[in-house]
């Protein structure tokens, strides 16, 4: 079964909670390095007041509270919220600024990068105009702020109001930037979900014809099969059923109808286990004893051949399979074998443990397979037997497949050719090794 992808709604709000997580942890590193910073440079700073810890410290755990919020949200964040969160962050950024600014009580404050945050957050997620005015709003507040402390502690120094210019030409700079980069990152990113809702649909569309196409062939293949014993049947009826015919010549035809009669009903039995099959019903077995009942029937059907049936000593173990099922498809590939192989030949039966898959080896001495039959040998209906219905191997290989497993040809030349059959293990609880 196809599972469905992730709908572009949820996947959206999965990267609004990413990106305001990462806004989230930012602010941390930055409360907790400013904090640091002003220890460090008390000397050129002063001491940070009990005031400015306060602050940091409140900040640092709402920012806390925050991520543990953003972390419980698991189906992620709409943008609606992603919005009213920024709006809220930044204001209170720009809050937290003016009063770390006006409790450090220097013209140079460190705490001005914080709108930096500010900045970039109404970048990822506003439009232009916004982050237009959220720069300017940041360039106003450094400004503001020299005027303020300069009106309080005048003369006003020239290089402070040189330093916030070029502080806010790179504010502008990067909130424009940024703006502009992220903006072209979802333009790419919806045309990637457009392509990508576009190859899911192709593919279910070509799926849906994939199936059609299949069902046509088997339909054709059914159709092919039936038609030939059919037409027997008719015409061998039709011949008994003329006044002049002789009883021996009836007797004939009615012996060829009756054996097209039994090959419509093994093609019958043949198409339903290939298309319906039946669920593993897994039980504990050991594998020398599915490997001696495949070799007795082998071997009764080898001897009317003058075929000699090998079977060696193997690995063996109790494994969890369905042993009717494994046995009906080694029995099919022990049948194969026989048929491809000419008097006096011989079919080796091998068996090993590895991987976690028991692998069954059945070789035969016959004449190596053609390409071009190689190529479709698991196919419905392809057979190269004037009697087969061209079923078996594809019922082995599912029953191969529905054990996890799977069938495949292992060795094929002039007098080897080999198929082996993979089933996994699925040890008993009691298994036991010999």
């Amino acid at each position: 079964m196809i599972q469905s992808a992730p709908s572009l709604d949820r996947i959206e709000r999965l990267a609004f909670r990413r990106q305001e997580t990462a806004f989230c942890v930012l602010t941390l590193l930055v409360l907790a390095s400013l904090l640091v910073l002003h220890t460090w440079f008390a000397s050129l700073l002063g001491e940070p007041s009990q005031t400015v810890i306060l602050l940091l410290v409140f900040s640092f755990l709402g920012k806390l509270l925050e991520w543990y919020w953003l972390w419980r949200q698991r189906d992620g964040i709409s943008i609606r919220t992603v919005r009213i969160e920024t709006a809220i962050s930044m204001v209170g950024l720009f809050l937290l600024t003016w009063l770390l600014a006006v409790y450090t009580g220097r013209d140079e404050t460190p705490y001005f990068v914080l709108l930096a945050i500010s900045i970039l957050q109404c970048a990822y997620h506003c439009s232009l105009l916004e982050t237009i005015v959220t720069v300017a709003a940041a360039i106003g507040l450094m400004f503001g702020w020299a005027n303020h402390f300069y009106a309080l502690h005048p003369p006003p120094r020239a290089t402070q109001f040189l330093e916030s210019g070029m502080i806010s030409v790179i504010y502008a700079v990067m909130g424009l930037l940024v703006w502009y980069l992220v903006h072209q990152l979802g333009d790419k990113e919806t045309r990637l979900f457009e392509n990508m809702a576009e190859l899911e649909a192709t593919r279910e569309r070509l799926a849906r014809e994939e199936k059609l196409a299949a069902v046509g062939s088997l339909a054709s293949g059914i159709a092919h099969e039936i038609r030939n014993p059919v037409a027997m049947i008719a015409s061998s009826l039709e011949t008994a059923g003329y006044p002049n015919a002789n009883p021996d010549e009836r007797e004939e035809m009615f012996a060829i109808a009756a054996r097209e009669a039994k090959r419509l009903e093994n093609l019958t039995s043949d198409f339903l286990a290939y298309a319906k099959p039946r669920v593993p019903q897994r039980t504990d077995v050991r594998i020398s004893d599915v490997l001696d009942h495949v070799a007795n029937i082998a071997r009764l059907r080898a001897n009317e051949s003058g075929i000699r049936v090998k079977y060696g000593p193997s690995h063996d173990g109790i494994v969890a399979v369905d042993p009717f099922q494994v046995e009906g498809a080694l029995v099919n590939l022990a049948i194969n074998a026989i048929a491809a192989t000419k008097q006096e030949g011989t079919i080796h039966i091998r068996s090993q443990i590895k991987d976690g898959y028991v692998h069954f080896e059945i070789e035969n001495t016959g004449e190596k397979i053609p390409e071009d039959d190689l190529q479709h040998i698991f196919e419905p209906f392809f057979t190269t037997k004037r009697s087969g219905t061209g079923l078996g191997l594809a019922i082995a290989r599912a029953i191969a497949r529905s054990h996890g497993g799977d069938i495949l040809v292992s060795k094929n030349e002039d007098g080897a050719v080999a198929f082996t059959m993979t089933v996994a293990t699925a040890p008993a609880s009691n298994d036991e090794e010999m």
